[in-house]
């Protein structure tokens, strides 16, 4: 199994890098590529698994951009061929139509999904969030300053329950198409998320698949889960 890391160095806000080092934890056997800033990706040469994102700055986002634009058709076949894709935080926001500017100028997407990035600088939006991705409870908490617009409906990953979705008013979060997942969830969210990490991982080709240190990730998304679920959390 091979798993790419794009671009740790910069993609690395919110603690988003103990993903994959939790990740290294479930699939001791798996070879997980870290791939800089500065090089051309594997996936783009070499048969891979799962390709991660996590969140960057928005400069960097834009350098990304400038890396990943034309190789679309690629990125489609592999999602379309069932590859693994888990962008958090803003790096899902590169695979849209555009991101739009608080001047209203416009930085062209990848293109892959019909939805648009909508940055507020400086306003910053904070959250809770609360949802499901099928039978799924998913939790986790979205810092940004940005919001996403006209989501297909086909390519909702999260329906939101409380909290935040791709922006204040909206009740879906995050897209999904096949095996790619975007979520502006920020941190550790396979951590977080120990019964969708576990479904993860049965998409890579995991059988029967165990978490590390499972009895107390699944004790603390309990507690969280129960938290949540009270309404003082968001009052």
């Amino acid at each position: 199994m091979k798993i790419e890391v794009l671009y740790p160095e910069v993609c690395c806000l919110f603690g988003d890098k103990a993903n994959m080092r939790y990740f290294k934890l479930c699939l001791p056997d798996a070879e997980f590529i870290e791939t800089p800033i500065k090089d051309q990706p594997r996936f783009l040469t070499e048969d891979v698994d799962m390709v991660y994102i996590g969140s960057c700055s928005e400069s960097n986002q834009e350098k990304i951009l400038s890396r990943l634009k034309g190789y679309e058709e690629r990125i489609n076949a592999l999602i379309e061929k069932g590859v693994v894709f888990l962008m958090t935080g803003n790096a899902f926001e590169i695979f849209g139509k555009y991101i739009e500017n608080a001047d209203g100028t416009k930085i062209d997407g990848l293109n892959i999904f019909s939805f648009n990035s909508v940055r507020t600088i400086p306003a910053r939006h904070n959250s809770l969030v609360l949802g499901k991705y099928e039978n799924i409870d998913i939790v986790g908490y979205t810092s940004r300053f940005t919001h996403t617009y006209n989501i297909d409906e086909n390519d909702v990953f999260i329906k939101v329950e409380k909290g935040y979705g791709a922006s204040k008013e909206a009740k879906v979060e995050g897209v999904k198409r096949n095996n790619f997942f975007g979520t502006y969830l920020l941190g550790p969210f396979l951590i977080s998320n120990p019964l969708f990490t576990k479904e993860l991982m049965k998409k890579l080709g995991v059988e029967n698949p165990v978490l590390p240190f499972e009895e107390d990730i699944m004790e603390a998304y309990n507690v969280r889960l129960e938290e949540l679920n009270d309404d003082i959390i968001f009052n």
